[in-house]
């Protein structure tokens, strides 16, 4: 804001100057260089050229490269040839740009589909995985099965690589080497082989193993596409007589699950709501919004089908179910304390990522996460619960109501916020680490109740590391104010994982 002098400011009496008086004619060329500027075409007032002239900036084009193939059905839309270039006209909307190709197209893209050219960076080579953590590492290589097979992903230790290589030799598994710099910048796993830059070390390591168990001999096949916001730029509501529907998923409070194709080339999770069990208008206004929430550790909503009954609910499709289930039908030893953690720091992330945008879970379990792909777990039917009409679904005294997911002050008051959600996080943790066990064992929810009132909390699970208990504790704290937020979980669990679990 600019300042100017008050009326009540006193005057400042200036000292006369020393400067001697210069004659009128003295001023006369620099008046007429003045009244020039001003009056010249374009106006400006200030001459080209003097220091203080600021050329008009030329715009620059946005240039973005394709990570995945997009095959345009809608109309509208823009389909992506994977390593392409295309100029960005419009990025308004935060998940589909309009953009140009080579040929002149111009059509809509999913924005998590493209890079911009200047910070592409590694991810245009597709031995690149980003931030995927070690234990996901592990899994897609041990299920890719074939020795020399290899990924270069983000290391715990900012702006370092690590590369993560499966061998058959002597027996199967898969190891971890830190991509290292020197004072020359060069990058090297062995001090006796430097290359310039990462891909050039690839390419020497894909013809000498200069110190690794074995060559790189391959990536992993195609990594699936993420999930679009939308199964169009602008696209909600979804005609049922695109969706073929197929096998049942499973059933729940909501209705029954079945897993759906839409228009024939994208596999879809349908969700057939109960007549009479939501508030079926104020869903569908919510659900406009909610098919723009995107998160890697979030079930994409694609739309609904909103003009029958029942309503469907159209999501992405996670192909191992739920994370309870998953949990209960794989033995312990088979996945082990780094995996576990991983999957409550992929849930933490999903929930960071709610807790920024405003939104409440109110139903947060192992339950209402799903697992998919590469070990990936995600956050599903957030918000949902709001909507729901059965008293017993809804009232702390129900006999459907999460009793055992709950905090004090939604067992006396119904009062949720992200920090109810924080407490379910940490019995979801604890479901985790006891893989799959229920909550206080076959206690009847009145001796949960009192329980959580006296302020007892769940036991340690066997074999639980402490550092990863005392987080679960932190989550059961009972006041809601002095509970952690998601941010400082997902902070405090990236810690452990790689103070306690090596990277």
């Amino acid at each position: 804001m600019l300042q100017t002098k008050s009326e009540d400011e006193p005057m400042v009496t200036k000292k006369k100057s020393k400067i001697p008086c210069l004659s009128l004619s003295s001023f006369l060329p620099a008046l007429e260089a003045v009244t020039a500027a001003v009056t010249m075409p374009g106006g400006g007032g200030v001459p080209p050229g003097t220091p203080s002239a600021k050329p008009k900036e030329k715009q620059r084009t946005k240039v973005v490269v394709a990570l995945y193939p997009f095959k345009a059905i809608e109309s509208g839309d823009l389909s992506l040839e994977k390593g392409a270039e295309y100029e960005v006209i419009d990025d308004s909307q935060e998940h589909w740009w309009k953009v140009k190709d080579e040929n002149g197209s111009v059509g809509y893209i999913p924005s998590n589909y493209v890079k911009e050219k200047e910070t592409i960076g590694l991810q245009k080579y597709e031995w690149y995985v980003g931030e995927m953590s070690r234990q996901r590492a592990e899994s897609v290589l041990k299920q890719e099965d074939k020795e020399g097979c290899f990924v270069v992903r983000n290391s715990s230790t900012k702006g370092m690589y690590t590369l993560s290589l499966y061998t058959k030799v002597n027996h199967p598994q898969t190891k971890h080497y830190h991509i290292k710099q020197n004072i020359r910048g060069e990058f090297y796993l062995s001090d006796k082989h430097c290359c310039s830059s990462i891909p050039e070390l690839i390419n020497y390591h894909k013809h000498n193993s200069g110190g690794l168990c074995c060559r790189l001999k391959a990536t992993p096949c195609d990594r699936p596409a993420p999930p679009t916001a939308g199964l169009s730029h602008d696209k909600w509501e979804i005609d049922p007589g695109e969706l073929v529907l197929l096998e049942e998923l499973g059933a729940g409070q909501f209705g029954v699950v079945r897993r759906g194709r839409w228009r024939g080339r994208t596999d879809t999770a349908v969700k057939m709501m109960k007549e009479g069990t939501m508030s079926e208008d104020d869903f569908i206004d919510e659900a406009k919004v909610m098919t723009k929430l995107q998160h890697q550790n979030l079930v994409q909503l694609y739309g609904v089908c909103s003009k029958h009954r029942p309503i469907y609910i159209v999501t992405e499709y996670m192909r191992h179910g739920s994370l309870f289930n998953y949990l209960r039908r794989t033995a312990p030893d088979q996945l082990g304390p780094a995996v576990l953690l991983d999957m409550c720091i992929q849930v933490c992330k999903g929930m960071a990522y709610l807790e920024r945008h405003n939104y409440i879970h109110r139903d947060l379990a192992a339950r209402n996460c799903l697992v998919g792909d590469e070990n990936v777990v995600k956050v599903a039917d957030f918000g949902l619960a709001r909507y729901v009409l059965d008293d017993q679904y809804t009232s702390s005294g129900g006999t459907k109501f999460p009793i055992k997911w709950a905090p004090p002050e939604v067992l006396n008051y119904t009062r949720f916020s992200s920090k109810s959600d924080v407490w379910a996080f940490g019995v979801l943790m604890w479901e985790v680490f006891t893989c799959g066990k229920v909550p206080y064992g076959r206690m009847k929810n009145s001796e949960v109740v009192e329980m959580v009132q006296r302020g007892q909390v769940l036991e340690k699970p066997k074999g639980c590391l402490n550092e990863i208990y005392n987080v679960m504790k932190a989550c059961w704290r009972h006041a809601p104010e002095e509970r952690p937020s998601f941010r400082l979980l997902k902070e405090e669990l990236a810690g452990v994982a790689q103070s306690v679990l090596a990277d």
